[in-house]
């Protein structure tokens, strides 16, 4: 069966379908679909924490918009 032209949804269809019928219970089943469709593990670990603004920055910019707004409002 040559299989290089298959659309990656019938490929992880059929890979699926292949490791439930070898799982012998339904947790089996279940860790085997986790593996199957978890990312690479090369991308897992490649994984940056997100870039923006931490909690004492957001503070900071709050505390900064609020004395702005007294400076306003005193006027």
């Amino acid at each position: 069966m040559n299989v290089r032209g298959w659309p990656l949804r019938t490929l992880l269809a059929a890979a699926e379908a292949a490791m439930d019928q070898a799982a012998e219970d339904d947790a089996e089943r279940a860790r085997n679909r986790a593996e199957l469709y978890a990312p690479p593990r090369e991308a897992r670990r490649r994984a940056t924490k997100p870039s923006g603004m931490g909690a004492g920055q957001v503070s900071a910019l709050l505390a900064q918009a609020a004395a702005e707004d007294g400076m306003r409002a005193g006027r």
